[in-house]
């Protein structure tokens, strides 16, 4: 084949991380360490930690001490949210989490990727959004540039490939509609006066 990959030529200069290396390479530690071995309740502190290095943390959010963020400082997460063991929020780019959202265990959202088609390999970024009240089941794949509507609902073990509209429950691989998930406008005008 004339077309070949070639990862010698592979370089990340025109990306930005954000922080310095230093700053990188403290958060890595910090995350492995105080972060990762803190006792299950202590919500407040991970929370704190994350804010530290930049993180924008809404109140009462839940975050287990087994979640992961490569970069922290590009991670937004609303007010009473919820977010499960082994979560994966891979920040290349900005990820933001909603109000009284859940992202469940294992889900890993991926805001970088790779130019298939350039010898070089190039990184591609894009954000990810999470509307207020949705939720992210176990074990989903979220792909760069998807926005999860308000109140939908991703199935466990899906693959969202494309941004899913509000309202709605999506499952499979990639993930598709299944069924609304407030059917009457009132039970959906109902559940966004609850939560504020």
């Amino acid at each position: 084949m004339r077309n070949r990959i070639r990862l010698d030529l592979y370089n990340q200069s025109g990306y930005s991380r954000g922080r310095s290396g230093a700053i990188v390479l403290l958060w890595w530690l910090v995350q492995g360490s105080l972060f990762r071995f803190s006792l299950h309740p202590m919500y407040k502190w991970r929370n704190f930690l994350l804010r530290c290095f930049g993180a924008q943390i809404g109140q009462n959010v839940q975050i287990r001490a087994s979640a992961k963020f490569t970069y922290p400082w590009k991670v937004k997460i609303g007010n009473y949210s919820w977010i499960g063991d082994q979560v994966e929020f891979y920040s290349l780019d900005h990820i933001e989490v909603g109000e009284h959202c859940i992202v469940s265990q294992r889900s890993y959202l991926c805001t970088g990727t790779h130019d298939i088609y350039d010898i070089k390999f190039s990184l591609l970024t894009k954000p990810i959004k999470i509307e207020d009240g949705a939720w992210v089941a176990s074990d989903v794949f979220v792909y760069p540039g998807v926005t999860i509507g308000e109140m939908a609902v991703i199935a466990a073990r899906s693959t969202v490939t494309k941004s899913i509209p509000a309202n709605e429950i999506h499952a499979g691989a990639p993930a598709q509609f299944m069924k609304i998930r407030f059917e009457s406008a009132d039970e959906l005008i109902y559940m966004r006066e609850v939560m504020g």
